[in-house]
């Protein structure tokens, strides 16, 4: 924009016609023909119509000059003459050439597409007639662009190189040269604040310590000016409304390569607010915006609580259907009292109505997923908090990287205006293949197609074919959200899995299950919402290690007659869920907050009885108005465990619904499902046994101190609690346009799983040594943590995560997983 205004004011300066073409004084005669000689490019008959004269007219010196004018007001031609042959008005004239290649050559801090964008808005480009006059206009302008960089030693040259038939290359030579940079920045006439206090504000630097990658000292004109008014913000936040920066200069060094910058100030005094007066129209509601004023008599000036205020009103007014108030607060200065009187004026304006609303960016998704989301209603008041609500609804569903709103007045009317929200999607899942890599776990492919906007309906659809080195899935699954207008949802999936926990850093059991599950949605109000679900699935669990929890389980379940076979189970299941949020976006979101509850349990009669409950939760707190700095804190609890009884037998959580933790997922810095319980066996000699409550620690004859304990891998546990500190960060060298796409964050994890229900202390008859090797388990304070850095991206194959970590808190047995990178991986 800024190259384009450059240009603009030049080409003016440069752009006049080359003297008048008359070589000689003319007396008045008719014209009986009229002849143009030199046209090449330029028909014939549009060269006749830019001419005021017609055969028959009796023409003079002034409206020759005319005519002249009007031909090189066409802009086609270099020169123009013109003469009297008896009568015959010859026109004599040579035509601009047409510019056929404009190139450039030495641009490093412009490019060439900004550059040409810029040259195409003046006309300056390939198949336009050149202007020559323009081109020392677009030099100087140039250069006045790099002087604004501190390139004072810049140089540009266009230069015109003559093609056949009357055609030119246009090459622009650019000697850009090294930016001078910034030698000492000074501040005079403060008092109040030092000068490393102001100059540590500044975005311009006299300074970068050595480990400043991203610092440079490098002058630029934008930056200065910007830096003026960061210090007199600054100075009117703490009361100095008088403050005024009284002039700047920018000097240079005698080689040009450096500059010294001197900022002369007048603070003034610190001043206090002595009333605050609300004038103008007040819709009968001041004792309600008196009440809700920020600023009180008292209290110290400051300016941003002056601009908080104006569009604080503003935003209370657009909830009324006034959408172009006017809320400006006049100062009265008492430099005797040192006091301020603010008088806040409210105009709200007139009412204005909702005419339409309108959509555009969705390709993929139908308008009606967009509108059945809006709160802002088509013929009702235009209410600002309606339509911000709208907005965020539109981002919570993941379909789009951005969701923009205007507000568009109707030509013509004074009380209606059109909503339009531009939207840009990205992937919403479709093809999803996968693979994942750990310096621990290795590969891992997955493979599979998902579609949380199915042909652009909202609805979810999938067929996921998902393989590794420890699972195989196969499932179809659809869930239309707005089943009814109501918003109520409807959904079903089957599914059939082949699990090897022996691949999973877990303990070796196989898992083979399948299974047919429906669920609905209800929503409670905007944030809220209640699911309900029920389901069959069948389990065979196979090749289970002998190690002492699972025996605890299959002891109660295994067939006595056939002790050695698999176990069948099949069960009903039914769960609950409630889910709250107030994120404002569904895909790396800024703000905010999330909670879902949610529990499962078999039904009673089924082949298993056993319940599960988890909670989690997810606060994003910016830092900053643009959001580019947060803090996001998450937390998870769950616990599960079985009721009823089996054969005398309580019932007890199914081994293979425990929870897990460690990876990319929970604790990163550990390896996956590593974190927790692990197994042992209590063997003497080669044979196992189990402890002996009467004391000899085992059920074998022999020597107990023979009796030894062997630790396994870890099997996780029926209680997982695991938390995170994040500070989400902009992504360095990244264009601003992925913000919303790519996540880069510094982590703090921490948390354990636990198995509240197994008895240790059932085996202290064992000999001491081998004893302790059990009571760190049953110690409900062994937390584990982590820190790192994480880097998550969305990409056509899906979400993406890159992440460094390292533990801060382990244990002798613990596996860790320093790097870890995943493609396809929901996170």
């Amino acid at each position: 924009m800024r190259l384009n205004k450059l240009f603009a004011s030049m080409m003016l300066l440069g752009a006049s016609y080359s003297g008048t073409g008359l070589a000689e004084t003319f007396a008045p005669f008719t014209v009986t023909d009229i002849q143009v000689e030199g046209l090449q490019r330029v028909a014939l008959g549009a060269a006749l119509l830019s001419l005021p004269i017609k055969v028959g007219d009796t023409v003079d010196q002034l409206k020759l000059q005319q005519a002249i004018k009007s031909l090189y007001a066409t802009t086609n031609f270099d020169t123009v003459s013109v003469a009297n042959d008896d009568g015959v008005l010859v026109v004599t004239v040579k035509e601009r050439p047409t510019i056929s290649e404009v190139t450039f050559e030495g641009n490093k801090d412009i490019k060439d597409e900004q550059l040409q964008e810029s040259l195409d808005s003046s006309g300056v480009k390939v198949g336009e007639a050149l202007d020559r006059t323009m081109l020392s206009g677009i030099e100087k302008g140039l250069q006045d662009f790099y002087y604004g960089v501190g390139k004072y030693g810049a140089k540009v040259e266009a230069q015109v190189i003559n093609l056949p038939r009357n055609r030119v290359e246009l090459k622009f030579k650019f000697t850009e040269g090294l930016a001078a940079e910034i030698r000492q920045i000074n501040i005079v006439g403060n008092s109040k604040f030092s000068d490393a206090e102001l100059i540590g504000m500044l975005e311009l630097k006299d300074y970068v310590a050595w480990w400043d990658l991203f610092g440079e000292r490098r002058y630029q004109k934008q930056k200065l000016q910007a830096d003026l008014e960061t210090i007199k913000t600054h100075y009117h936040n703490n009361g100095y409304i008088r403050f005024d920066v009284t002039s700047t200069q920018v000097a240079m060094t005698p080689d040009r390569k450096g500059l010294y910058i001197t900022i002369n100030v007048d603070e003034g005094e610190q001043y206090k607010v002595k009333e605050v007066n609300l004038t103008g129209d007040l819709m009968g509601r001041e004792e309600l915006m008196r009440a809700i004023l920020p600023i009180k008599a008292g209290d110290q000036y400051n300016g941003a609580d002056v601009t908080f205020t104006e569009e604080m009103y503003s935003k209370y007014l657009g909830r009324f259907g006034y959408a172009y108030p006017e809320v400006k607060t006049y100062p009265e200065i008492d430099d005797e009292s040192k006091e301020v009187t603010l008088n806040v004026n409210v105009r709200p304006g007139k009412r204005v109505y909702v005419r339409s609303v309108n959509f555009t960016g969705n390709t993929v998704t139908k308008d009606e997923v967009l509108r059945r989301e809006l709160r802002q209603m088509e013929g009702a008041w235009l209410n600002s908090a309606n339509v911000e609500l709208s907005k965020n609804r539109l981002n919570r569903l993941g379909f789009f990287e951005t969701v923009d709103t205007e507000t568009v007045q109707v030509p013509g009317t004074d009380d209606l205006v059109d909503v339009a929200f531009k939207v840009k999607e990205q992937p919403s899942g479709s093809f999803n293949a996968g693979i994942g890599y750990g310096t621990e776990s290795g590969i891992s492919l997955q493979f599979g197609v998902q579609q949380s906007n199915f042909l652009g309906t909202g609805n979810q659809a999938g067929i996921n074919i998902n393989t590794n080195k420890y699972s195989k899935n196969v499932s179809l699954s659809y869930s239309d959200p707005y089943f009814t207008k109501d918003g109520v949802s409807l959904g079903g999936n089957i599914y059939w899995n082949e699990f090897d926990a022996n691949e999973a850093n877990l303990e070796r059991y196989k898992n083979s299950s399948y299974g047919v599950a429906l669920s609905s949605g209800f929503p409670v109000n905007e944030y809220n919402r209640l699911n309900f679900g029920i389901g069959f699935r069948h389990n065979t669990i196979s090749e289970i290690s002998a190690y002492e929890q699972a025996l605890r389980f299959y002891n109660i379940y295994r067939d006595e007659d056939d002790p050695n076979s698999d176990l069948s189970f099949n069960n009903f299941e039914l769960n609950a869920g409630w889910y709250r949020s107030t994120l404002n976006r569904g895909t790396f979101p800024t703000d905010g907050s999330s909670q879902r509850l949610s529990g499962k349990m078999s039904t009673p009669g089924s082949d298993l009885q056993y319940f599960k409950a988890d909670f989690d939760t997810n606060f994003y707190f910016p830092l900053t108005r643009s959001h580019s700095f947060v803090v996001l804190s998450r937390a998870r609890i769950g616990y599960g465990n079985g009721y009823g009884d089996f054969n005398g037998n309580d019932q007890i959580l199914p081994f293979w619904e425990n929870y897990y933790s460690g990876g990319s997922s929970s604790l990163r810095g550990f390896k996956s499902n590593s974190v927790g319980p692990r197994s042992f066996y209590v063997v003497r000699g080669s044979e196992p046994c189990s402890p002996d409550p009467s004391g000899d620690g085992c059920g074998l004859p022999g020597d107990p101190n023979q009796i030894q304990v062997s630790q396994g891998r870890s099997i996780g546990g029926n209680a997982v609690a695991t938390a995170s500190l994040e500070l989400i960060v902009p992504t360095p060298f990244l264009d601003e346009a992925y913000t919303n796409s790519v996540r880069t964050s510094f982590f703090v994890d921490a948390g354990n799983v636990w198995d509240t229900e197994f008895d240790y202390d059932k085996y202290r008859s064992l000999p001491a040594e081998e004893f302790s090797k059990l009571e760190d388990y049953s110690d409900p304070s062994r937390l584990r943590a982590s820190w790192g850095m994480s880097v998550q991206w969305l990409s056509p194959m899906g979400p993406m995560v890159f992440s460094l970590a390292w533990p801060i808190k382990e244990y002798e047995d613990d596996e860790t997983e320093i790097f870890s990178f995943n493609i396809g991986k929901t996170f």
